[in-house]
């Protein structure tokens, strides 16, 4: 169903790997809100996943980019203006990637190196992104730049090891750049928490599968799946949020401010 909510609007698209990626759903969600959109992923992981098929869902075009990288960013931002044919409205950070979890490599063990790489990946891509964009006036004024984040930046998880470091540095970056942005060209930055979900990075993370049934009995909604966070997206490209930015909103059925279920209390009850 759609209420036309990004009628008109442009947009890029990150991160969208396979059905199973929450950047998907979003990307499908914007289409049918009115959106026209370009995607784009690390070439290495759009040789890895099925984004083609996305395109062809959404009508859109594909610009193959590695964050990591300046001019890769630039060229993203030149070519979509020109697909697209104006500034963007909205733009959605869903790059994540950790050396050190996916080498099933403890937090007191990580290997630096690895380390260094996720934050460049994780996190300074979300700075790269934004600085590329202001640079060119990529976004249009009051639009909407969303990243994906995880509560691990706020509690700790030991599962989570490195990638709750960096997803805290994403989260500083969204504060600190939607100051900047915000004075620049009314542009809202913000990030979405969002529960654990089953996608497929999340999946390859050890011990996932039990987290995921704990923190579905933690919270009283449940939690959130990969549709219901593309539809929070699409509220935080809209002009209905117009007034939100350098926040991160929970996404996870209350999960967050739940200190325990009776149905995890019955657990351990005699």
């Amino acid at each position: 169903m759609s209420n036309n909510l990004l009628k008109g609007k442009r947009g890029i698209i990150s991160g969208a790997l396979d059905a199973n990626s929450i950047a998907w759903k979003v990307a499908q969600r914007c289409h049918q809100e009115g959106a026209t959109i370009v995607l784009t992923n690390a070439p290495i992981a759009m040789r890895m996943g099925e984004i083609k098929k996305l395109a062809e869902e959404t009508n859109s075009e594909i610009v193959p980019a590695d964050a990591t990288s300046m001019d890769d960013l630039t060229n993203l931002y030149t070519k979509s203006m020109d697909i697209l044919g104006g500034k963007m409205d909205f733009v959605l950070h869903s790059i994540g990637m950790s050396v050190n979890i996916r080498k099933n490599i403890s937090y007191p063990e990580s290997n630096y190196e690895y380390f260094m790489k996720g934050i460049d990946v994780s996190a300074l891509s979300l700075h790269k992104m934004l600085s590329a964009a202001m640079k060119q006036d990529a976004i249009n004024d009051w639009g909407s730049v969303v990243a994906l984040t995880y509560m691990a930046a706020q509690r700790t998880f030991p599962f989570y090891t490195d990638m709750a470091d960096i997803k805290a540095m994403l989260e500083s970056i969204t504060r600190s750049f939607g100051y900047h942005y915000g004075k620049f060209r009314n542009v809202r930055v913000n990030t979405i928490s969002q529960s654990p979900t089953k996608t497929t990075a999340g999946s390859g993370i050890k011990g996932f599968e039990d987290f995921y049934n704990f923190a579905d009995k933690i919270a009283p909604l449940g939690n959130a799946s990969a549709d219901a966070c593309a539809d929070y997206c699409v509220t935080m490209f809209s002009d209905l949020t117009r007034m939100v930015t350098m926040q991160n909103l929970f996404h996870d059925g209350g999960y967050s401010t739940t200190g325990i279920s009776q149905e995890v209390m019955d657990k351990f009850s005699s």
